[in-house]
């Protein structure tokens, strides 16, 4: 048997702010993280029987039916068709994954699953509950109050949330007692009135099933005075196995317990504290470990003590008690209530989504056993000889074991973690493919050309320098003229170069500094400036470019080639488990 505490299906009253992309994801992968571990759960324990504790959804007590008013006008968008929505939403999660591993050859009543307890969340808290909300919930999942025999033990299901309206004040009329608002509160209280008629019924019923004898009891036809006070009353008297199975009483809203009440070692959110020189006891009050006895709007921590003692004296026989609502484990000893074994032990199960603030999600594992003899009694009883520890521990006729699920918190924060590292290297990658395609490229000449266009010449050195005014004097002409020497006398040579000059770059190199071919106008304004600076600054540009460009294209290569068969990888894993 699997207790389930909390699923409170993400809606938008979960994270009001929280923008449009991360709320949708948050929702999707909860839904999927219970839906898988519910699969998980079939096929590794193979329940028979699971039981929810209430808080179904988040927001169901504000999707009002039609005709309803409400408090809040955030929520006046959202309604009946909404919480049908959702109501889907949540059997796809659950109904549908318990119906398709359904075994086949078991009675219905050998397997089943049972989601009609509420919770705060589902219907709101005493005096805030609308009747509506309230009948809509048990039209869809069932009565919250109701009788279930498993393993044969009694589990007694009741709508604590509804009965905390008794003795509170009504804010119409200003009265409080048990005469306010008994429209809500009225139904739990009487289910508890005609409770042990009503147990006595339900076992007989069961051991018949047992015994594959005629479920309900046989009605004889005869003629009867109406007379008779038997007519119109009927009294049901006390079923002969009720002693033999034992009671176990499943709330949502925990039992009152004294302020600062240790939790125990398994709660997550704080550790306990161990008392002073003695390792391995812990304090009976412990603030950090407890669960605060605290009440708001729509919420309230633990019960009241005087609905506590009334829950327990009308119940009666009361082995364990099961709740649920605060999201974190706590199991405490209730030395207070009277009980075969000395107190009341109760367990408030974790909650099973990780949005619900802790960080390892869980449920409560639960095994029964009371097998009954061929008379229909309980077998293992101790004898009135034997002490009292032999006999507390005789009358455990189940065990628990809390079952903890994947810390989701932490698997992102890795995944996150592993996916940065990734990226970097291959960028890293990328880069370093780069230098090694750079280092084997052949290197090219000044005008880009890989190979040699022209042959190279033999002498490296320049040749010699002429010039026409320098000819010798002892040159003759043709006709015997001697022709006049020009080297007595050495022309004055213009600053300027004019069109045709035969003046050689060396004759006019430099001029005081300034290059006699370079217009002074031209420094000034900064027109004499090379454009080989402008062209080799938009080289070294389109190479920085073109080097980023190769980068990247590795890059996208690199991501491509890992993550498409990590990418098939995980949806493979997704489907199969």
């Amino acid at each position: 048997m699997v207790l389930v505490a909390d699923p409170q299906l993400v809606d938008p009253h979960t994270y009001p702010g929280r923008p449009w992309p991360l709320s949708t994801i948050t929702r999707h992968h909860t839904d999927y993280y219970m839906r898988k571990s519910l699969t998980i759960i079939q096929d590794s324990l193979d329940p028979r029987t699971v039981v929810f504790l209430g808080d179904l959804f988040d927001g169901g007590r504000e999707w009002l039916p039609q005709g309803t008013s409400g408090s809040d006008p955030r929520w006046r968008n959202y309604g009946e068709d909404y919480w049908v929505k959702e109501y889907k939403r949540f059997g796809n999660i659950f109904f549908n994954e318990w119906s398709r591993r359904a075994r086949a050859g078991l009675h219905p009543d050998q397997r089943k699953i049972l989601a009609g307890l509420p919770g705060n969340h589902d219907l709101g808290l005493g005096s805030g509950i609308k009747i509506p909300v309230r009948r809509r919930f048990n039209a869809f999942f069932g009565d919250g109050n109701r009788i279930d025999v498993i393993g044969n033990h009694t589990f007694v299901s009741l709508d604590t949330v509804s009965l905390s309206a008794k003795r509170q004040q009504d804010s119409a009329t200003g009265r409080q007692g048990e005469g306010s608002h008994h429209e809500i509160w009225g139904p739990a209280d009487e289910f508890l009135d005609n409770l042990r008629s009503e147990k006595s019924r339900v076992l007989d019923r069961a051991v018949r099933v047992q015994n594959n004898q005629v479920e309900n009891d046989l009605m004889f036809h005869h003629v009867v005075d109406i007379r008779d006070p038997h007519v119109s009353k009927s009294v049901h008297t006390a079923s002969k196995y009720e002693g033999s199975m034992p009671s176990v009483l499943l709330t949502h809203v925990p039992l009152y317990r004294a302020k600062d009440t240790a939790c125990g070692p398994l709660r997550e959110r704080s550790p306990p504290s161990t008392k002073p020189g003695k390792d391995g006891e812990y304090l009976e009050k412990d603030p950090g470990n407890a669960i605060r006895v605290e009440y708001g709007f729509q919420y309230q921590n633990v019960l009241t003590p005087d609905i506590s003692k009334e829950i327990i004296d009308k119940v009666g026989d009361i082995q364990m008690v099961f709740s649920g609502d605060d999201h974190d484990y706590c199991e405490v000893l209730h030395r207070g209530y009277t009980s075969p074994s000395g107190g009341i032990r109760e367990i408030t199960v974790k909650a099973f989504s990780w949005a619900m603030g802790v960080r390892r999600p869980g449920f409560l594992l639960l095994s029964l056993w009371n097998p009954l003899d061929e008379r229909d009694k309980a077998t293992d009883r101790s004898s009135e000889d034997q002490d009292a520890n032999n006999a507390r521990q005789q009358h455990r006729t189940l065990q628990t074991h809390l079952c903890l699920l994947p810390d989701q918190l932490t698997i992102f924060i890795r995944y996150l973690f592993l996916l940065v590292t990734t990226l970097f290297a291959l960028l890293v990658r990328a880069a370093r493919a780069r230098n090694k395609t750079n280092s084997h490229v052949p290197k090219r000449d000044i005008n880009g050309h890989v190979l040699p266009f022209t042959a190279k010449s033999k002498s490296t050195t320049p040749p010699p320098y002429h010039n026409s005014s320098t000819a010798s004097a002892n040159q003759s002409h043709t006709n015997g003229l001697a022709i006049r020497s020009t080297t007595g006398r050495i022309r004055a040579t213009s600053p300027y170069s004019f069109p045709g000059s035969t003046t050689n770059d060396r004759t006019t190199k430099n001029y005081s500094g300034v290059s006699l071919h370079d217009d002074p106008l031209d420094e000034r304004w900064g027109r004499g400036r090379s454009h080989d600076e402008d062209d080799d600054r938009s080289k070294r540009k389109s190479t920085v470019e073109s080097q980023l460009g190769r980068v990247w294209r590795e890059f996208r290569a690199s991501l491509l080639i890992v993550g498409l068969p990590v990418g098939i990888w995980w949806i493979y894993l997704a489907g199969k488990y």
